[in-house]
């Protein structure tokens, strides 16, 4: 979880963020978006289940401010290491701001809403679900249609980018990985910098929280029978056994 003072931190940031890398008359459409979607974003997850990462509220910007982080330095990692560095560092910023803009919703209707079943909670460790009122879209699909709502044009790279950022982990994306045809072999790098970005800074994530005290067993305490042997049980099923 983040406190008030956390999260406010990190939203300065990210318009820091903003205001250094993307230029020019899209910086001020960039920024009429992430005024106008301020409410959402501010406080959106940034997964359903802890165990993912990031699902609490504040979630979604801490995160996207990590993968910027992580993209910048995965850039100069590939660089010094020989890689063809295709593209300009906005474009690579602008890709990871808006990654993930599809997991605040579409603008209207939010993406997820608060788990209330506590046995769900407990159980599965899901805080969020998602929200039966909006429409299916994959993440980078709805991030990309926000973008067009606000009519926010992107470079070719950072299409992809946002597009493919998911890698292998999302079927729909195979046909421009697994090539056969070398003319339809990826031809710039900033999808697999971001996707790496990406994948890292969910695993940071998932590290801090299990750093934390999180942990993936059921929130049902332990308990001993009458017979001595270990039981899971409830808290109100322990008090019961206590009692017998």
């Amino acid at each position: 979880m983040l406190s008030a003072e956390q999260i406010q931190t990190n939203w300065d940031k990210h318009i820091k963020i903003i205001n250094h890398y993307i230029v020019g008359d899209r910086k001020n459409s960039v920024l009429a978006l992430v005024e106008t979607l301020a409410e959402h974003m501010i406080m959106a997850p940034a997964s359903g289940k802890s165990w993912y990462h990031n699902a609490f509220p504040g979630g979604y910007i801490d995160h996207v401010n990590r993968v910027i982080q992580c993209a910048i330095k995965q850039k100069e990692l590939w660089q010094s290491m020989g890689a063809s560095i295709d593209f300009t560092d906005e474009e690579l910023v602008m890709a990871a701001i808006f990654h993930d803009l599809g997991k605040i919703g579409d603008g209207d209707i939010e993406c997820y809403v608060p788990q209330t079943d506590k046995w769900r909670q407990d159980k599965l460790h899901e805080m969020y679900t998602p929200n039966p009122e909006i429409a299916f879209m994959l993440i980078p699909d709805r991030s990309l249609y926000i973008l067009q709502r606000f009519g926010i044009k992107l470079s070719h790279n950072e299409y992809l980018g946002i597009r493919l950022h998911d890698g292998v982990f999302d079927k729909a994306n195979e046909a421009y990985f697994f090539s056969h045809n070398p003319d339809s072999r990826m031809r710039t790098n900033i999808v697999n910098i971001l996707h790496s970005a990406d994948f890292m800074a969910s695993k940071v994530e998932y590290d801090l929280w299990k750093n934390k005290g999180g942990s993936t067993e059921s929130k049902v305490q332990k308990t001993k029978a009458s017979t001595g042997r270990p039981v899971n049980s409830s808290e109100g099923l322990s008090n019961l056994i206590k009692n017998l």
